[in-house]
């Protein structure tokens, strides 16, 4: 039971990173940075990793059956 609200707390963590990261993805800081080195802000990647590997810990932890 507890391991079931830990992974939906991770879940939801991880859909909070993700927004975060889509945003931060688009914003015009982003958009000015890729267009003179190639790629988006350090910020976009880290907070679109993080949410990605939150989202699946937390539907693993949530699916697991112990």
């Amino acid at each position: 039971m507890v391991k079931k609200a830990i992974g939906a707390a991770i879940l939801v963590v991880g859909i909070i990173l993700l927004y975060f990261g889509y945003q931060e993805y688009t914003s015009f800081a982003s958009d000015v940075s890729e267009a003179f080195s190639g790629s988006p802000t350090d910020n976009s990647i880290w907070y679109l990793t993080g949410g990605a590997a939150a989202l699946i810990m937390g539907v693993v932890l949530l699916v697991s059956k112990n």
